[in-house]
């Protein structure tokens, strides 16, 4: 460059080009300086050993076959049995039925598999209300010592194909929601959805959760079941499409999806309901709650992600969860094995009157929605969440979304989004993606007391442990023959 040139380069007004820390574009910005942030960072966190990991992922070979072509072909494999799937709500059944390996003083839960000493306070309030309720003894404090003793058989929900919200409780009197994926013959189950205040979920256990639980039990879901049995069962990917365009996102806010069920339930539901006053109830008590679609979501969720397990070389994501102590993940090519990290804090807001210091760490099977293109992934469908959860402004909602595609495979064509154009959310979630790009999968969630018997006290969003997928990349690497 000349001198003249030199000069004149210096007589300019600045534009600035920053990458990485945003602080410095931030300092530049305060001094009337023209700046574009870029959010850059470095592959795999700056960490060498797993960007020579990646490297060899996407250039070994495999015997005659590319491995990145093996990996390829597997992962478009998972996506498009993801994208194939056809959930419907079909029934409502006791627990008994929909899984027979459960049995007395058997408790399955949310999150990978945990014992009662190292369970948090939520989860434990919950045991020792669902034996209350089951009858197995008769106050929460001879339940407590039942449990230390060792006298419940605690297992994960994912390991009986069901899901359960926050703490999970699902045990052998409790209906279940049932959806077929009717692609593949499976299906899925998860719990009632309890309603508002306090309730089992988020680790309550008094006389007026248990008896909410008991008309649930013996009222409502028989109610429900004998409607859906009257039909061809209420088909999902529809309604989830109408939900999205009118504000849902199907983990925090649901109120679109829940009218829309209501809505088809309801001509069965009078049809073959035999007393006017249950009818009556069972219509107030799911169109008072906002959050009823949540756990069918949940169960469609593992409808879709169950036939998608267990593909040789894809590193799809096939379960996201958390018990209140560990996160867990686990990948189509590794099997049913759970990638697990201390689970993390979520931020968000308070109800009044309580704090951070009141919360316990995230839990619940229902990042189930995350990993199929929901909740947090589907954010920018639903701006209001975004200030319910302490997430930003409402106009931020768009850059989960955006964001949350850097580490999926693709988007679903079927659950797009008006307000981004119609973009397609999201959709299979790569740990390559997640350890090269150090972005972590965007959770919506509610957030519990940490002590038992309380409840929930807020809601916000959190981020999925980055160690769970670091490890889980290891293995996937071993598995297909990358040491």
């Amino acid at each position: 460059m000349s001198e003249p040139e030199f000069k004149k380069l210096l007589d300019e007004p600045l534009s600035v080009i920053n990458a990485g820390l945003e602080r410095f574009a931030q300092d530049l910005d305060q001094q009337g300086v023209k700046v574009v942030h870029v959010d850059w960072a470095p592959p795999a966190g700056g960490d060498s050993e797993f960007v020579k990991l990646l490297s060899r992922l996407e250039t070994l070979s495999h015997g005659q076959e590319a491995l990145t072509k093996r990996i390829e072909d597997a992962n478009q494999k998972a996506l498009k049995r993801m994208l194939s799937g056809d959930p419907v709500l079909v029934d409502v059944i006791p627990a008994s039925e929909a899984i027979p390996e459960l049995k007395e003083h058997m408790i399955l839960h949310a999150g990978p598999p945990i014992g009662w000493n190292r369970m948090c306070g939520p989860m434990r309030g919950a045991v020792a209300g669902i034996a209350v309720f089951e009858g197995w003894a008769p106050d929460l404090k001879t339940a407590e010592g039942m449990a230390t003793e060792g006298a419940f058989d605690f297992q994960p929900n994912h390991q009986f194909d069901a899901v359960g919200p926050m703490t999970g409780m699902t045990t052998i009197s409790q209906p279940l929601l049932a959806v077929e994926n009717r692609r593949f013959g499976n299906r899925a189950f998860c719990a009632i959805n309890e309603g508002l205040g306090k309730v089992m979920r988020f680790g309550g256990n008094d006389d007026e959760v248990l008896n909410r639980l008991r008309w649930i039990r013996d009222v409502l879901g028989p109610t429900m079941g004998a409607a859906l049995r009257a039909g061809d069962g209420m088909p999902l990917k529809g309604l989830v499409a109408r939900g999205l365009s009118m504000g849902d996102e199907m983990h925090q806010r649901n109120i679109a999806c829940s009218g829309l069920a209501l809505r088809a339930m309801s001509p069965a539901l009078a049809a073959t309901a035999t007393d006017t006053t249950i009818l009556s109830d069972v219509l107030a008590f799911i169109a008072g709650n906002d959050q009823f679609f949540l756990n069918i979501a949940m169960a469609m969720g593992k409808a879709v992600m169950d036939p998608v397990r267990g593909i040789d070389a894809s590193s799809l994501v096939t379960a996201m969860s958390r018990n209140g102590t560990d996160f867990g993940i686990q990948v189509s090519g590794t099997g049913e094995t759970w990638f697990t990290a201390p689970v993390e804090m979520p931020e968000g807001l308070y109800f009044p009157g309580f704090t951070e210091a009141d919360a316990n760490p995230d839990m619940g099977d229902s990042t189930i929605v995350e990993t199929i293109g929901l909740g947090g992934f589907a954010m920018g469908a639903a701006p209001a969440v975004a200030g319910f959860v302490g997430a930003g402004a409402a106009s931020d909602a768009a850059s989960y979304t955006r964001n949350m595609g850097e580490i999926t495979l693709g988007e679903n064509p079927e659950w797009t989004i008006p307000a981004l154009d119609y973009l397609g959310v999201p959709t299979g979630i790569d740990i390559r993606l997640v350890v090269e790009t150090g972005l972590a999968p965007t959770i919506n969630t509610g957030i519990a007391h940490k002590d038992p018997g309380v409840g929930q006290v807020g809601a916000g969003v959190v981020r999925a442990p980055m160690a769970c997928f670091k490890q889980a990349l290891l293995a996937f690497a071993e598995s297909v023959g990358v040491s």
